[in-house]
C-alpha cells in the first residue's frame, strides 16, 4: 500500500472524536498532528495517540509531516483553516458546510486549483447504506420516473445538548446550513444538482437557553433564520419540497420521501450512514423493504476522508469541494431568495458521484482478513 496518508487535524471539539475512532489505525492513513485554540485540548488527545504532536494552528499548517488538513473548526473559521493549509500546499478535508459564506468557498476552490491541492468536505453519511442503497433503488426504476420529493428536519435546538451552542446561532449556522448539507447532498445523489430554488425563513425567537453542561441555563442570542422552508428546481425537472427547522419539537415526516410514477421510495435519515430503505409501489398494500444493495457497510464519520486519500487524483473523491460548494450555493439561494421575496437561479452545478457499490466493513477499514 505504501506509507500512509499523513492527517493534521485542525479542531477538536464534540466530532473529532467520531473522526478519530475512525482514522486512528487505519492502515490507509495516520494522524501526526492535532491542533486546537484550547491547547490543553490538544495536549490532552495527543497523550492519547502515540506519535501524534500537539501543536499551533499554524505550526501544524505548515509541518512538513502533514498531507492532508483535517478541518473540524466552527464554520465561521472555516475559510481561514482551509485557505491556511492550501497556502501551505497541502489538501484541506472539512466538515460541513465548506465555509460560513459563498464568496469564501468560491476563494477555497479557486486557491486549491491553482495551488494543485484537493478540497474535500462532509457530509459522508451520504456514503454509507441508506442513501447509496436508495440511490441505486432509483437508478433501477423501482419507483419509474421520479416526480417529486419531499425532504424534513425538525428539531427544537441543539442548544438542548450541545454544551456550547452559540455558533449554531451566528454566521454560518441555522438548521440549513447546519442540517440541511446531509439533505441536500443525499438529493443530489438521488434526483441530480439543483438549477433554481424559491424559499421562505423566519426566526421565530431572539434567544435560546443552554440545557447541558457548565453553561446551562445561558442564554445566547440568536442572528440567524431558524425555520426555513423552499422549493429545489432538479436539473431533470423533479422538484424537491424542503424544511429544515430548529423550531419544532418532532415530526412524523420521512425525512426524504422520492416520489415517481410508478412508486414512493422512503429514505432514512440522511444523518445516519446506515437505515431501512422502503418502497411502496403502485398497486400494493403496503411497504416493504429493501435489502442493502450499495454503499459502505457500518460507515462511520471519517469514509469520506478515506475516500478522499483512495481517490488520489485518479477519480473525484465522492465528498468533493465541488460537490460541498454547489450544496452550499443552493443553501445560500434559499436564503436570498427568502430574503428578496424571489426565485433564484444557481450558477454552480455538480454531477452526482460516483456511486458506493455494497463494501463490507472489514473492506473499507482495510481489514486484510474480513470477519
Amino acid at each position: 500500500m505504501g506509507d500512509a496518508h499523513r492527517i493534521g487535524v485542525v479542531g477538536l471539539g464534540v466530532i473529532s472524536r467520531a473522526y478519530l475512532d475512525t482514522l486512528v489505525g487505519h492502515p490507509a492513513v495516520r494522524i501526526t498532528a492535532v491542533a486546537d485554540l484550547d491547547a490543553s485540548r490538544s495536549a490532552a488527545v495527543a497523550a492519547e495517540l502515540p506519535g501524534v504532536r500537539a501543536l499551533s494552528v499554524e505550526e501544524l499548517l505548515s509541518s512538513p509531516d502533514v498531507d492532508t488538513v483535517l478541518n473540524l473548526t466552527v464554520p465561521a473559521a472555516h475559510a481561514e483553516i482551509a485557505l491556511g493549509a492550501i497556502g501551505h500546499g497541502k489538501n484541506v478535508y472539512g466538515e460541513k458546510p465548506l465555509t460560513a459564506g459563498l464568496a469564501d468557498a468560491h476563494a477555497v476552490l479557486e486557491a486549491a486549483a491553482k495551488a494543485g491541492v484537493g478540497v474535500g468536505c462532509a457530509p459522508d453519511t451520504v456514503l454509507g447504506t441508506g442513501v447509496q442503497t436508495a440511490r441505486a433503488a432509483v437508478a433501477a426504476g423501482s419507483v419509474g420516473r421520479p416526480q417529486f420529493a419531499s425532504a424534513v428536519m425538525v428539531t427544537p435546538g441543539h442548544e438542548r445538548w450541545h454544551p456550547h451552542p452559540d455558533f449554531y446561532y451566528t454566521d454560518g449556522g441555522g438548521p440549513l446550513l447546519d442540517m440541511g448539507p446531509y439533505y441536500l447532498a443525499s438529493l443530489v445523489h438521488l434526483l441530480g444538482p439543483v438549477r433554481a430554488v424559491t424559499g421562505a425563513a423566519g426566526r421565530l425567537r431572539a434567544e435560546r437557553v443552554i440545557g447541558s453542561g457548565p453553561r446551562a441555563g445561558e442564554r445566547i442570542p440568536v442572528e440567524v433564520d431558524t425555520h426555513v422552508s423552499g422549493v429545489l428546481e432538479h436539473v431533470g425537472g423533479t422538484l424537491t419540497t424542503i424544511t429544515t427547522s430548529f423550531d419544532g419539537v418532532a415530526t412524523t415526516a420521512a425525512p426524504i420521501e422520492v416520489h415517481g410514477e410508478t412508486g414512493t421510495l422512503a429514505v432514512p435519515d440522511p444523518n445516519r450512514f446506515d437505515g431501512e430503505v422502503r418502497l411502496f409501489e403502485l398497486g400494493a398494500t403496503e411497504w416493504r423493504t429493501l435489502p442493502l444493495s450499495a454503499g459502505y457497510v457500518d460507515g462511520a464519520r471519517g469514509i469520506g476522508l478515506l475516500d478522499f486519500v483512495a481517490a488520489d487524483g485518479r477519480r473525484a473523491p465522492r465528498a468533493s469541494g465541488e460537490l460541498a460548494l454547489h450544496v452550499l450555493e443552493t443553501m445560500s439561494a434559499l436564503l436570498r431568495s427568502a430574503a428578496e421575496g424571489r426565485r433564484v437561479e444557481l450558477t454552480t452545478s455538480a454531477e452526482p458521484p460516483v456511486a458506493v457499490p455494497l463494501t463490507t466493513a472489514a473492506t473499507w477499514k482495510g481489514d486484510p482478513a474480513p470477519r
